[in-house]
């Protein structure tokens, strides 16, 4: 069976691709396993420094491909099991997996982002779109609701209003519009390479500052001051005596790019 999610490593930049192209890329029940298990194996490489996701083609991703998943119901009812040691099941997973990577993870977008594919660039850390592209919670059409954590990464976005508006009438809108409703970090003709840059830009930094950061909002986003105040605490002690703390001091002092240790091993849960 060919394979549709592809990972290479590029200094330090892996770039996660699905590989569905003649299908714009809509997933398969497969595609999500392999999702999930690219982005685990990327938790653990220390070498890393920010993932891309991105969709080989002219789509990022179409969706859940119905015709493909509902020929295999007792696989349906198999990913919908959750692991209780993670607190997702597959379809989940496939998703929020992007969000336990410790570095930067930056979905470029093109072509379609519908569905499934949409949940999945919510659970990147930057979302670079082309200003056509389609966006759409499209679940809806369907007569579903999004279940690959999209309500909860909705949430951190946008209102509780708009989040409802988009779900409900499941409607089609341009990049250019998810920019506004605050769905898209920003927007770039070529998002690849848009994606590339930030990830390079990103790679200048102190890899444990970055996993310290996202760390650090992902876990305190919805927390009262107090529990955040907390966890800042705890981030910056962990990070003034470090190895990569002291080298970005001396760069700075001496004005010359510092050579950074690979990350540390704690991870985003």
């Amino acid at each position: 069976m060919p394979r549709h999610v592809t990972t290479t490593i590029e200094d330090g930049v892996a770039h996660l691709r699905l590989a569905r192209p003649d299908k714009l890329n809509a997933l398969t029940l497969e595609m999500l396993d392999d999702l999930a298990a690219a982005a685990h194996g990327l938790r653990s490489d220390r070498r890393l420094r920010a993932v891309i996701i991105s969709g080989e083609g002219d789509s990022f991703c179409a969706g859940l491909d119905f015709g493909s998943a509902m020929k295999d119901q007792k696989g349906i009812f198999a990913r919908f099991v959750p692991r209780i040691w993670r607190g997702t099941n597959t379809f989940q997973e496939a998703a929020w997996a992007l969000r336990r990577i410790p570095v930067p993870v930056i979905a470029a977008v093109d072509g379609h982002c519908l569905g499934g594919g949409l949940q999945i660039a919510l659970a990147a850390d930057f979302r670079i779109s082309h200003p056509e592209a389609t966006w759409s919670v499209l679940e809806g059409k369907w007569g579903i609701v999004p279940d690959m954590s999209g309500v909860h990464a909705l949430s951190q976005l946008v209102g509780i209003d708009v989040a409802k508006k988009l779900t409900m009438t499941a409607e089609k809108f341009s990049g250019e519009r998810a920019r506004e409703l605050g769905l898209v970090t920003e927007l770039a003709p070529d998002p690849v390479a848009a994606a590339t840059a930030l990830a390079t830009q990103l790679s200048q930094r102190s890899p444990d500052a970055l996993a310290g950061a996202k760390r650090l909002f992902d876990s305190t986003w919805h927390k009262g001051p107090r529990a955040t105040f907390a966890q800042e605490r705890i981030e910056q002690l962990g990070l003034l005596f470090g190895a990569n703390t002291q080298r970005a001091r001396r760069a700075n002092v001496q004005q010359q790019p510092p050579e950074y240790l690979p990350r540390s091993r704690k991870l985003v849960r």
